[in-house]
């Protein structure tokens, strides 16, 4: 069986100007950082919330998206992304208050002080993407039973997460496109692969709140991303600065130039 021809259109990296190619290679450098540090956000905002801080895992996504069912979201907040961000005391001192009923006098001179001085930085009600933890009132809202990410938030960060990484995915693709790779049946299942793992992993958010299972599919949609990104990245590198012009580009040149003379 015959290698399919290249098409008229396709250019590979070594048919393209050396600007291009840089061009393209800095795009590559800072999506790698960009996929790294998305990452390690993502490992610090779910790891943990099983009690576990050694890694992520099955349970932790299972809270995440459908609540603890027994501890309040701020408990499993400060037992889970949180638990570093103030001593053992104070954390504990927090907790024992509102399994205790939360009471005001309690707040006041208890918990409001400890607030103040290690949460108002960030929770003082600026961020609309985080807690406003600032007075009795609203400390009071996420001392209620923790029931996970609430459908409106899902929402809020469906659309962010399709948008962002359907353009990343469609630069990543385009860039990879140029690449030399058999059969082209394969090469298509690269470049749509990610696609098709971003639609699994959002609706997965929805439907692991109704069916906790469906947290695996979450796990296996993001490994599917993350093995495109890298297979995409490294075979455009690759091919782009070390590996010598594949014999079918070369055999069109020479043809290309034959014609030309």
């Amino acid at each position: 069986m015959t290698e399919a021809p290249l098409h008229r259109q396709y250019r590979h990296y070594s048919e393209l100007p050396y600007s291009l190619r840089a061009l393209y290679t800095a795009v590559l450098v800072m999506l790698s950082l960009g996929y790294l540090f998305a990452l390690l956000y993502l490992f610090h905002t779910y790891s943990g919330r099983d009690g576990d801080p050694s890694g992520m895992s099955y349970e932790d996504l299972v809270i995440a998206y459908t609540g603890s069912g027994d501890a309040s979201r701020l408990e499993s907040a400060l037992r889970g992304p949180m638990s570093t961000m103030l001593p053992a005391d104070e954390l504990n001192k927090i907790v024992e208050w509102v399994q205790e009923g939360s009471d005001r006098s309690g707040y006041e001179t208890l918990i409001r002080p400890v607030m103040d001085e290690r949460c108002m930085t960030c929770h003082d009600g600026s961020n609309p993407h985080l807690a406003n933890l600032s007075g009795y009132d609203n400390l009071m809202k996420v001392t209620e039973q923790d029931t996970g990410t609430d459908i409106f938030t899902l929402v809020r960060v469906s659309h962010i997460h399709l948008f962002g990484l359907s353009f990343i995915f469609f630069i990543l693709g385009f860039i990879f496109s140029h690449a030399y790779v058999r059969p082209v049946w394969f090469k298509c299942v690269v470049v749509v692969m990610p696609f098709i793992a971003l639609a699994m992993d959002v609706s997965s958010w929805y439907f692991t709140k109704l069916f906790h299972p469906f947290a695996w599919v979450v796990m296996l949609a993001g490994a599917m991303m993350g093995l495109s990104f890298a297979f995409m990245w490294v075979v455009s590198m690759y091919q782009m600065w070390v590996s010598p012009k594949p014999a079918k580009v070369a055999q069109r040149e020479s043809i290309d130039q034959r014609g030309v003379g």
